[in-house]
């Protein structure tokens, strides 16, 4: 049985935070700048990050279903496999799609915006969002 509910001891905090949120940065970084070596236009890199925000719309469904939407656009390993797929394929939108994606997730964990708990959006791995 998995668990459903958000445990605030469990939160990362200290220096694994930090290292995480480095990380963050870094892929941000990494996932910007695949995007824009591949072709992508820079000036729709923006609208693109945010547009991944699209996945919060499960929340108008309850935070079961919008913590099940948001966390499958926010994870590592989508954003990675996409983006490897599309280098394998040689399918340069696909690239770009993985480019964004693992960018986006990147953007999220420096802000301090973690995997959601399906308990409600601010339970997240990386803590409380505001707190």
């Amino acid at each position: 049985m998995t668990n459903t509910t958000a445990h605030p001891s469990g939160a990362v905090t200290g220096s694994p935070l930090a290292w995480l949120r480095l990380e963050g940065a870094a892929a941000l970084v990494a996932g910007a700048a695949i995007y824009i070596e591949q072709g992508g236009p820079a000036i729709l890199l923006l609208p693109f990050l945010l547009a991944v925000d699209v996945s919060m719309a499960g929340y108008l469904r309850g935070p079961r279903l919008g913590a099940a939407m948001y966390n499958l656009a926010h994870s590592w390993a989508i954003g990675l496999l996409v983006l490897g797929s599309g280098a394998a394929a040689g399918i340069t939108p696909v690239v770009l799609a993985g480019a964004v994606l693992v960018a986006h997730a990147g953007m999220d964990r420096l802000a301090g915006y973690g995997l959601k708990y399906p308990t409600s959006f601010g339970d997240t791995h990386l803590g409380r969002i505001g707190r």
